[in-house]
């Protein structure tokens, strides 16, 4: 009988999984929530919706420290009472400061809540926990958090026809559960212990800040989550720009999730018989292939929007195959950054998160002005892709030099056990 990887394992995806059911019925549909039923307009909108990435995106490193810190299980147990807390402020909302601070405080959960789950995952990678021929942790819960992002907007939308509370009294009370069950059911972590000097380290500047080689893999693969966020950004802006309508976009994103669920676990075979530096190269170069056929969709649209579609599509397919290849190897790889013995896994999951936000930010706005740019002057449209194709082409080919060596496991013993249990 096979022994699990560790007792928390499923119990931690699981919460993933109904965290991102929780999520996705809300979030997808607060634009039109505000706009429509309260009325409130497009400035007000907008800094609504980007607090409430900036709060997430910006706060990961913050809620990676507190997890060393506190302890996983209090961090994750604290991002779904603050994820409860801001729902239950967006339903009372009456105003545009109760809208804003509802939204500060949803993004702050997820913020305190990821970096802590994703430390804790780490371990069943570790080696002597987790036969190196076993698919990596990371691959189970982007399916699990894929599976989320596909039944949340679907239930969200349902229930949107008793209006956007009804949406909300939902989300919360899915997050009220889990609170409860991760209550019961993880473990107790231990705080972080005190270093040499007699400080915690969990408050002072973390390690993965002065770790150069880790903050170098980290804006290298920023560029994965930059990838990821076109699917939002650019290619909804290609589709209008070809006149092409919202059911357009609604089937792109349909087939992203439908790739996803169907093909993880192959891409996930073939990223273990590559190997991780190599899977990597492979990743971005799917990307920046991507990014090429996504330029050139406005070469063949001559004849109409529609003769794009092909060529969007299967731009987007090559895009989630390279994130399906990237994504679960990058969260695997982190821990190997940390000098052995050091705490502070928590800080060097968020650092990574917060890197790729900041990549996000920037790259997007200068994405924006390469295509306001190219309209004024006449260039071809496809133009702005390039930027895309040189962040992506950089990071494949710097990206394995850059990977720490795979560690051996632990102990001769721990390998002969692991090999018992395929």
């Amino acid at each position: 009988m096979a022994r699990p990887q560790r007792p928390e394992t499923s119990t931690l995806l699981g919460a993933q999984l109904v965290f991102n059911i929780g999520f996705y019925a809300v979030v997808p549909f607060l634009t039109s929530a505000l706009s429509g039923e309260y009325g409130m307009g497009a400035a007000a909108v907008g800094l609504v919706l980007g607090a409430r990435t900036f709060s997430q995106q910006g706060m990961f490193l913050v809620g990676g420290m507190l997890a060393d810190h506190w302890g996983a299980k209090r961090s994750i147990l604290l991002g779904c009472l603050v994820r409860i807390a801001g729902y239950v402020t967006l339903a009372l909302a009456a105003d545009f400061p109760a809208f804003l601070l509802g939204a500060v405080l949803t993004g702050a959960g997820g913020a305190l809540f990821s970096p802590a789950l994703e430390s804790q995952l780490s371990r069943a990678d570790d080696p002597g926990h987790r036969n190196p021929a076993k698919r990596s942790v990371f691959v189970w819960l982007a399916l699990t958090g894929e599976f989320g992002a596909l039944v949340g907007p679907l239930l969200g939308a349902a229930l949107l026809g008793w209006g956007f509370d009804a949406a909300l009294a939902f989300g919360t009370g899915i997050f009220c559960i889990v609170t409860a069950l991760l209550w019961l059911r993880l473990p107790a972590t231990p705080r972080q212990q005190s270093s040499k000097a007699g400080k915690r380290a969990g408050f002072a500047v973390p390690d993965a800040a002065r770790n150069r080689r880790f903050l170098l893999f980290c804006i290298l693969v920023s560029v994965n989550m930059v990838a990821y966020n076109q699917l939002y950004f650019t290619i909804p802006l290609e589709l209008g720009r070809l006149g092409l309508g919202d059911a357009w976009l609604a089937g792109m994103f349909l087939m992203a999730s439908v790739l996803t669920l169907l093909l993880q676990i192959p891409v996930a075979t073939g990223v273990q018989r590559l190997g991780e530096a190599r899977a990597m190269s492979v990743g971005f170069s799917l990307l920046a292939l991507s990014f090429v056929l996504a330029g050139g969709a406005g070469v063949v649209s001559g004849s109409g929007g529609n003769g794009a579609v092909p060529v969007l599509a299967a731009a987007v397919a090559l895009l989630i195959l390279g994130h399906m290849s990237l994504t679960p190897t990058i969260l695997a790889v982190i821990p190997r950054f940390l000098p052995s013995g050091t705490a502070g896994r928590g800080a060097y999951y968020g650092l990574a998160a917060t890197c790729g936000g900041i990549a996000v930010l920037l790259a997007n706005a200068a994405l924006g002005l390469l295509r306001s740019w190219s309209g004024q002057a006449g260039w071809e449209p496809g133009v702005s892709w390039l930027l895309l194709v040189v962040l992506s082409g950089l990071s494949a080919v710097a990206l394995p030099s850059v990977l720490p060596p795979r560690p051996r496991p632990t102990t001769r013993l721990s390998a002969i056990e692991d090999s018992k249990h395929p």
